[in-house]
């Protein structure tokens, strides 16, 4: 009974982990590694990730420079970029590229507002998924039905404090897309 609810804890916390992770990929005009996370460049035939190939940084507030290891894949490095359709426009000085993060509209703002909102719900979507799976899994159980009624109520408690996790998550984010 005690298994049931460690997993069920745990794969609450892997929701909450995605979602901060989806969060990271919206960015709130200021420069941020993590919005190349999702960028594979092609590199001999493999598609690896940027920050296997180069070095990221962040030289100022609204700017990353990439600065690869190996100066012939920069060109790669800068289409990858472009491909990724992340909404910057690489600049390659032929040692390293800097990307320049636009300063955001209030139109902008909101729009990305809307998107978290929509990603924070997904959250919950699953943290809801979690907790009927697990509660098909308590009725399953060969034990008592106030055991059951007992094991359901702390898996009811998990997601209440899991919601409440992705809310404050969520008005976090909220606050640092709106701050200018």
């Amino acid at each position: 009974m005690d298994e049931i609810l460690t997993n069920t804890e745990l794969k609450m916390q892997e929701a909450v982990e995605n979602m901060e992770r989806r969060f990271t990929n919206v960015r709130a005009g200021r420069a941020n590694p993590a919005i190349l996370d999702g960028v594979k460049v092609e590199y001999y035939g493999v598609e690896t990730p940027i920050k296997a190939l180069a070095t990221i940084s962040v030289p100022e507030a609204r700017q990353i420079m990439i600065k690869p290891f190996d100066k012939s894949s920069l060109s790669t490095i800068e289409k990858a970029i472009f491909e990724a359709n992340i909404g910057l426009t690489p600049n390659n000085n032929g040692e390293s590229i800097i990307l320049n993060i636009p300063v955001l509209t209030e139109e902008t703002r909101k729009e990305y507002v809307k998107q978290v909102k929509a990603m924070a719900e997904d959250g919950k979507i699953a943290l809801r998924n979690i907790r009927q799976d697990a509660n098909n899994e308590i009725k399953k159980l060969e034990v008592t039905e106030d055991d059951k009624k007992g094991l359901m109520e702390d898996v009811q408690d998990l997601i209440n404090k899991y919601n409440d996790i992705v809310t404050e998550k969520l008005k976090e984010k909220e606050n640092e897309l709106l701050s200018i």
